[in-house]
């Protein structure tokens, strides 16, 4: 049998500060209804934040879209193209430029609410030693558990003027990777219980807000705090002797 010859991990450009949402890109391997790609903006989805879609555009005019995206154990990033609900073929050949188009206000609505958890989440760990249980992201609200024994009215009165202040604050929000040796070392990047970030290539992506929080994260963000805008706790849940969960909402979100 023929083994496939080695693809090259894609560049994974959502990575960078201000996450692209778009660019060109080289088609360097097809597979039935996948594409694989030298760069890529599309954000495979994780860490409860849902995956990017878009198309991925020609210079005739023909356009092919991304409904969700697989990244296989080489770091190589599929990206799986549906026409009328149904995944085709894609003729495309490899050394194809091509255009990647994310669907950019979907993405700003999931990076709102992600870095939204980051500041909850800090603020609730720092407060409550709320350790973080599962969490979910949609386009109209956001869902995390903690690790609580309580949490009434006046823990989340607490916890949204926190967060409102932080927000308001408007801090610069940057990522940057540092060694794993070093990850290992600063437990305070952790939010998670039972979930460990991802390592590529012996690094850990960290997500920073200047001057309030570092922890390590592979999602997507917005620039700066203020960007979040106006949020509200909409109801809590009870979900066992120590888990709480919170919903949040997006003013316009």
């Amino acid at each position: 049998m023929n083994q496939r010859a080695p693809i090259p991990a894609t560049e994974r450009l959502y990575l960078r500060d201000g996450a692209p949402t778009g660019g060109s890109a080289t088609v360097v391997a097809i597979e039935g209804d996948a594409v694989a790609l030298d760069r890529s903006p599309f954000y495979p989805g994780g860490g409860g934040q849902p995956a990017d879609i878009g198309v991925l555009s020609l210079d005739d005019g023909d356009s092919f879209p991304v409904t969700s995206i697989d990244v296989d154990r080489d770091g190589v990033s599929w990206h799986r193209i549906t026409r009328d609900g149904v995944r085709t073929a894609v003729p495309l050949t490899p050394g194809l430029v091509i255009t990647t188009i994310v669907d950019a206000p979907r993405r700003f609505v999931f990076s709102r609410y992600h870095t939204l958890l980051h500041v909850l989440n800090t603020v609730a760990m720092r407060e409550y030693g709320g350790w973080i249980t599962g969490a979910q992201i949609a386009a109209d609200y956001a869902r995390i558990d903690f690790k609580l024994e309580a949490l009434g009215p006046a823990v989340c009165a607490l916890l949204r003027s926190r967060v409102g202040e932080v927000i308001s604050a408007d801090l610069p929000v940057r990522a940057r990777t540092i060694d794993e040796a070093e990850f290992r070392a600063r437990p305070e990047l952790l939010r998670t219980l039972d979930v460990s970030p991802p390592v590529a290539d012996g690094r850990v992506r960290i997500v920073e807000i200047a001057g309030f929080d570092a922890q390590a994260c592979g999602g997507t963000h917005v620039e700066r705090t203020a960007a979040i805008g106006l949020f509200e706790i909409t109801r809590t849940e009870n979900k066992g002797r120590n888990n709480k969960r919170l919903y949040l909402k997006l003013s316009d979100g």
